[in-house]
C-alpha cells in the first residue's frame, strides 16, 4: 500500500493555472499534489554571445526552491553567494528538456527564460518545473505568433516529465516525498507528447534493478506523461 492510498499507476492530482502573474509573457501555477511550482517564461530580444548571428534562438531555465517550501526552513542560496549543485544540475535539466521540444530556427534570434520556483515541495520537483516550465514557454511563443515576431509555431512538440520507482519492492508512478525518500530505485523520465525519450535519470538506492523493472516503470512514465500533456493542453487552450 502506498502511504497516499493511491494506486501503484495512479498520479497524483494535476492542476495547472496559468496568467498567474502580471508581467511575465507566459506564466502558470503547475500543482501536482503538494508539490506546487510557479513557472515564468520572459521573452528577451538577444541571445548569448555564442549563438549571435547564428539565427538560433535560445531557451533557458533558473529554478529555486523558497526558503519554507520545505519541512525545516532552507537559507536562501543568495545568502551563501553561490547556487548548490542540485539546483545547477536541475535547472541544466529544465533548460535542455524544453530545449529538445524548440525549433531554434523558427525562434529566430530571441531567448526565452523559463523561471521556476518551488512554492511548495513534496517530491517530483524537477518533474513539475519541466511540465510547468513548457505552458509556460507555450504561451510566451503564443505571444509571439499573435504579433506576428515569428511565422512558424517554434514549438515541436510538448515537453512533460514524472517520476517513477521501486517503493516497497512494486513499481510506482508520481512519488511524493514519503516515497520519494524511502524508494529503493528512483527515476525522472523526460518525454515529449507524441513519446519520444528525452532524457531518463535513474538510480538505485540502495537496492539494484533488472531489465523488466526498468521497462515496467518506463510504462508507467508514459502513462503519466500522457496525463500530463493532456493537462498541458487543456491549460493552454482554456
Amino acid at each position: 500500500m502506498r502511504p497516499s492510498g493511491r494506486d501503484v499507476s495512479e498520479m497524483r492530482p494535476i492542476s495547472i493555472e496559468t496568467g498567474v502573474t502580471k508581467h511575465a509573457e507566459g506564466s502558470c501555477m503547475i500543482r501536482m499534489g503538494d508539490t506546487h511550482v510557479l513557472c515564468t517564461a520572459s521573452l528577451e530580444p538577444r541571445v548569448p554571445p555564442f549563438l549571435k548571428n547564428s539565427g538560433l534562438g535560445w531557451v533557458t531555465a533558473e529554478y529555486g526552491m523558497l526558503p519554507r517550501s520545505t519541512g525545516s526552513r532552507m537559507r536562501r542560496e543568495a545568502t551563501t553567494g553561490k547556487q548548490g549543485g542540485r539546483t545547477v544540475e536541475i535547472q541544466r535539466l529544465i533548460g535542455r528538456s524544453l530545449r529538445a521540444g524548440v525549433d531554434r530556427v523558427a525562434l529566430g534570434e530571441r531567448q526565452i527564460t523559463v523561471d521556476c520556483d518551488v512554492i511548495q515541495a513534496d517530491g517530483g520537483t524537477r518533474c513539475a518545473a519541466i511540465t510547468g516550465g513548457w505552458v509556460a514557454l507555450r504561451l510566451a511563443v503564443n505571444k509571439l505568433l499573435k504579433a506576428g515576431d515569428v511565422i512558424s509555431d517554434p514549438l515541436i512538440d510538448p515537453v512533460a516529465a514524472v517520476s517513477c520507482g521501486m517503493y516497497a519492492g512494486q513499481p510506482v508512478l508520481d512519488l511524493d516525498y514519503p516515497e520519494d525518500s524511502e524508494a529503493g530505485v528512483d527515476g525522472n523520465f523526460v518525454m515529449t507528447g507524441s513519446g519520444r525519450l528525452i532524457e531518463v535519470q535513474m538510480s538505485a538506492e540502495g537496492a539494484t534493478f533488472s531489465r523488466k523493472e526498468m521497462d515496467t516503470l518506463l510504462e508507467l512514465a508514459e502513462t503519466g506523461v500522457n496525463s500530463l500533456v493532456a493537462a498541458q493542453k487543456a491549460a493552454v487552450e482554456g
